[in-house]
């Protein structure tokens, strides 16, 4: 049976914010459990949860809490299992202040901390840390992966823009490497080119198939680039 992971929050008004984690965790089949506890509110009882955690058949501790956010910090104090944070974002400093007291953790008592809201990749963290000894649930992560990989190439449009043919010396693709560093508009840049430049794609004349092209430029010579493409 997988461990389980406990998802605690300083206030039950977090649980917006902690939902994605739980639902994430469930999509996993891994065992949940919800609790409300404040490092400030009540301190001995999340002490004492934080203690029995790992003799309760828990794994991985996630806290979220915002302003004053203590709560991963004491959690962590008092056990050896991997606490991650979730600063919660807050109406006076946007997160901010629950980002910098999460993070800024001594020597010693480390929290994992996510970004301000982020309990979408806090779940997806314990996943992982779970799946050192979990083959099953790291082949469930491998195929995520997988998915978001095929999710964004097919977002991925054909390049369809057309460039002029090309003249020896001259370059006409001012969005493409290595000229794109440098851009900055309304400014004049000088370039020397050391060998000949067409990208993988560039088919003869100048016209891209695949990505923005480069015309040939001679070894050695210098050409003056337009950041507007004059």
């Amino acid at each position: 049976m997988s461990k389980k992971v406990a998802v605690i929050m300083g206030s039950d008004s977090d649980f917006p914010t902690v939902a994605p984690a739980v639902k994430r965790l469930k999509g996993f089949g891994i065992p949940v459990e919800v609790r409300v506890m404040s490092a400030h509110r009540t301190p001995d009882a999340a002490a004492e949860f934080s203690k029995t955690a790992r003799d309760n058949g828990f794994g991985v501790i996630i806290a979220a809490a915002g302003k004053a956010a203590h709560l991963a910090g004491v959690l962590a104090a008092h056990t050896t299992l991997p606490v991650i944070g979730i600063p919660v974002k807050s109406s006076t400093l946007d997160g901010l202040d629950a980002l910098l007291a999460t993070v800024q953790m001594p020597s010693g008592i480390p929290v994992a901390t996510v970004a301000i809201d982020g309990a979408d990749n806090a779940a997806i963290l314990a996943c992982q840390m779970l799946a050192l000894s979990d083959e099953g649930l790291a082949a469930q992560l491998a195929q995520m992966k997988e998915e978001m990989a095929q999710g964004v190439a097919k977002k991925t449009p054909p390049c369809r823009r057309k460039w002029p043919p090309c003249k020896a010396g001259t370059a006409h693709a001012l969005d493409s490497p290595p000229f794109s560093a440098g851009r900055e508009r309304g400014m004049l840049m000088k370039k020397t080119v050391l060998a000949q430049i067409r990208p993988a794609g560039c088919a003869p004349g100048g016209q891209c198939k695949e990505g923005p092209g480069l015309c040939h430029l001679r070894p050695g010579r210098t050409a003056r680039v337009r950041p507007d493409g004059g």
